[in-house]
């Protein structure tokens, strides 16, 4: 009896020390780990975000690019720290969605090692092909596909990689023969593409906008389900006749699982009003980022979601993890 009085005395002096740091949340920086290398566009996007949301927190958001094994290695890092609200992570389809799809022996859960924090917004690949290439338009790669089996490379950021999945699952539905090969960042395959050394590639936009809009590189389609913004002539791939076609990667804000419930809730809604911000919404449009905030739980279940719909693809088009 005195043992189980003696644990709730503990337990009431623990409470008020819990909430009162949690109250206090930040009182020094926060780091943000981003899963991808410096220039990609998930450290752009997380840069971005990262400066205007460490103002309103009165404290500084610092990005930590921890790179390798397909986003794995910094979603771990992510999931091992301290959940005292001092580290927090990217979270993309990639590595919360695709990978836990493809990868059984992956190093984290995202179902039980996070606490999703939000969605910050999504962002849909390019449908890229060399500016040499004699195809103007989906209808004209296809037929020159068809014609040419496996003679069409595509360039993907690596294997089991979302670009790699897109390139498959265009392959599949247009019922043509590519062959991939694999990068080790999506910006190293997109400048291939504009000498020649590369036929196509689903690029993400921001190292793809500049190359488009000099002529060396034509953007075919972009993979979303609505056209970008940054390039309102190129269709989405739906309007062709790929109906079911919708790839964008999107990006959200995860933290260690046990951490507080309020300082969930104080970053939730200090990364809702960052993205609210007009200047903010504005430069993520001009990087083709749609910012698209959200609540805990909506990112919660876009995660289950996509597990599910990501690993009926790879079944579907016949990719495992590397």
């Amino acid at each position: 009896m005195v043992h189980l009085v003696l644990a709730f005395a503990l337990a009431l002096i623990a409470a008020p020390a819990s909430a009162q740091n949690a109250a206090n949340w930040p009182d020094k920086p926060v780091r943000l780990i981003v899963p991808f290398p410096a220039g990609s566009s998930t450290d752009l996007v997380a840069r971005i975000i990262a400066q205007k949301l460490g103002l309103r927190l009165g404290q500084q958001v610092i990005v930590d690019n921890r790179s390798g094994a397909s986003g794995a290695i910094g979603s771990d890092a992510v999931a091992r720290a301290a959940a005292d609200g001092y580290t927090i992570g990217l979270a993309t389809l990639s590595t919360h969605a695709l990978a836990p799809s493809l990868n059984p022996n992956l190093l984290y859960n995202p179902a039980t090692d996070f606490a999703p924090v939000g969605m910050i917004g999504s962002q849909p690949y390019v449908l890229g092909v060399y500016a040499g290439l004699p195809a103007k338009n989906v209808a004209e790669l296809i037929a020159l596909a068809k014609a040419k089996p496996r003679a069409l490379n595509y360039a993907s950021a690596g294997a089991a990689s979302l670009a790699h999945l897109a390139g498959a699952l265009f392959a599949y539905m247009a019922h043509v023969e590519l062959t991939h090969v694999p990068y080790r960042s999506s910006s190293q395959a997109v400048l291939d593409l504009t000498e020649g050394r590369i036929e196509m590639q689903f690029a993400t936009l921001p190292p793809a906008l500049p190359l488009i809009a000099d002529g060396r590189l034509r953007a075919l389609a972009t993979t979303g389900a609505a056209r970008v913004a940054m390039l309102p002539q190129v269709p989405t791939l739906a309007e062709p006749g790929f109906a079911d076609y919708d790839v964008a990667l999107w990006f959200g804000l995860a933290a260690p699982a046990k951490i507080a419930p309020a300082i969930i809730a104080k970053l939730n809604r200090e990364v809702t009003a960052t993205l609210n911000l007009p200047d903010i919404r504005e430069t993520l449009s001009q990087q083709g980022f749609s910012a698209e905030p959200s609540s805990t739980q909506a990112l919660a279940a876009k995660i289950e979601a996509d597990v599910r719909k990501w690993r009926k693809i790879a079944a579907t088009v016949g990719i495992a993890a590397p």
